[in-house]
């Protein structure tokens, strides 16, 4: 069966109204390494891959990294569903207490409280959003053992392409994945995910009881999930041309939220074929058209504006396909949103429209389809939206999934604000392959304060650390 055939069949496809909250999360089963079975001998895995400074790049350089992002993309496999997940979570109580000094019962403890009463102002004026991006593959195979071969090459392969782009990938094992579907469906308890799939085998436990809510309300354009609410929507209308910044402004929205990408490749011969049976049935009726003002004796009529443009889009489209190695792409992208009430949701929601209207798009919401939008845009690796969208490489390129690289390391120490994210930037250079720093600026911009700022933090934070301060000048006093 064709490729494109196939797809359309699997858009008749009826999905049944879930009977219990279980049967909301269509996952049948689950591996230790990351993989999960959903059912007709198609299986899933995910990869999280970090983000990059392409929001504060030069015009060069994100070139370079956009034709290399292209080239990703045309990498994918035509018979597996990839999606890009971007999703946007508050800080929790557990990540902030990492960030603290510990006290250790020396005079210096009451410099480490109000060290940490530091960090708590700058988190309350920080963006407290934390982004995490993952890519889901879903492929159709006969056996678990086929679908491990297929996720190790393909694994493979982004970890390659992705290091290109100065990312790193890691793949997502059972108790992460999990961890995301329950960090969703149940946020207030976030922190509270205990779960070893040895133990749950072992008491005959379901998967499902350590993530699904209390109680879930489908409603025609929203779902109460426990006590927030959801809602679901969807890219329905696309701009002629679109800025790569839109994707960074829709998930700059200091909410709860997750925006997917869903990409289906289709086969090279397959889209040259689609491509010239669209501009042939361009051509004739553009012929048609001719043939009936001649009748009419017509004879120096011209073509009209938009058979003229379909013309040239379509042959635009050809042309990308075979002369400029573009490949052609079936893609939706769906969004969704939570918040604490209702009235809430709505401004959320128009809000979210009002971004894409200033970039020439339209959102819509799906009625009475929330929960197959919910399972299409959480990265289990479902696609249960027909609003499928033909785009080339560059096209869905645009849609770059990048923003800007955070620094938020354990154990680290606080160094300031990140312009772009405005969250706070915690770092430790001991991780890094060269830990050296040079600390520039004009006279008076605060150089000796940085300096001291970051000795102090040391030895606050390791009281047994040794500072060498070499100062001809004795512009650093010493208090022992």
């Amino acid at each position: 069966m064709k490729f494109l055939d196939k797809i359309n069949k699997k858009e008749k496809t009826n999905y049944k109204v879930p009977s219990s909250i279980q049967d909301c999360i269509p996952v049948s089963r689950i591996y230790k390494d990351g993989i999960f079975y959903l059912g007709k001998n198609e299986y899933s895995k995910s990869y999280k891959f970090t983000d990059i400074n392409y929001a504060v790049a030069n015009k060069e350089d994100k070139e370079e990294m956009f034709l290399r992002y292209s080239e990703l993309l045309n990498s994918l496999d035509s018979g597996a569903l990839h999606k890009i997940t971007i999703m946007n979570r508050k800080l929790n109580k557990n990540d902030f207490e990492k960030l603290k000094i510990n006290s250790n019962n020396d005079k210096l403890d009451i410099y480490r409280k109000e060290y940490n009463n530091m960090l708590t102002s700058k988190a309350e004026y920080s963006n407290r959003m934390i982004q995490e991006k993952y890519i889901t593959t879903t492929v159709e195979k006969k056996s678990i053992e086929d679908a491990r071969t297929y996720f190790a090459r393909t694994g493979t392969e982004l970890t390659t392409h992705l290091a290109d782009l100065n990312s790193k990938c890691t793949e997502q094992d059972c108790n992460d994945r999990l961890r995301l579907l329950h960090d969703f469906y149940r946020m207030s308890d976030s922190d509270d995910f205990l779960f070893d799939i040895s133990t749950s085998i072992k008491r005959g436990h379901d998967f499902k009881d350590y993530i699904c809510p209390d109680g879930i309300e489908i409603k025609s354009d929203y779902i109460k999930i426990g006590d927030r609410y959801a809602r679901v929507l969807f890219l329905k209308e696309y701009a002629t041309f679109i800025k790569d910044s839109m994707i960074t402004e829709l998930t700059d929205l200091n909410k709860n939220m997750i925006l997917t990408i869903d990409s289906l490749s289709v086969p090279m011969d397959e889209a040259v074929r689609e491509a010239e049976n669209r501009r042939l049935g361009i051509e004739t009726n553009i012929t048609n058209w001719q043939r009936r003002q001649n009748s009419n004796n017509n004879f120096s009529a011209v073509i009209p504006y938009d058979l003229e443009q379909q013309r040239k889009e379509s042959k635009e489209f050809l042309d990308d396909l075979i002369v400029r190695d573009q490949r052609m792409f079936l893609s939706v992208i769906t969004l969704v949103h939570t918040a604490d009430s209702k009235e809430e949701l709505d401004n959320d929601t128009e809000s979210l429209i009002a971004i894409s209207r200033k970039h020439l798009c339209q959102l819509g919401i799906l009625k009475y389809q929330q929960l197959d939008a919910l399972n299409t845009v959480l990265p289990i690796g479902l696609r249960k939206i027909n609003a499928l969208r033909t785009l080339t490489t560059e096209s869905l390129a645009v849609f770059t999934p990048f923003r800007v690289q955070e620094i938020n390391d354990d154990k680290g120490i606080y160094y300031g604000q990140n312009v772009i994210s405005k969250n706070m930037i915690i770092a430790d250079r001991k991780k890094l392959l060269n830990g050296n720093s040079f600390i520039l600026g004009v006279s008076g911009s605060g150089k000796s304060f940085t300096a001291k700022q970051e000795m102090t933090s040391v030895i606050l934070k390791e009281p047994n650390a040794d500072v060498l301060i070499l100062d001809p000048e004795r512009r650093v006093r010493t208090i022992s």
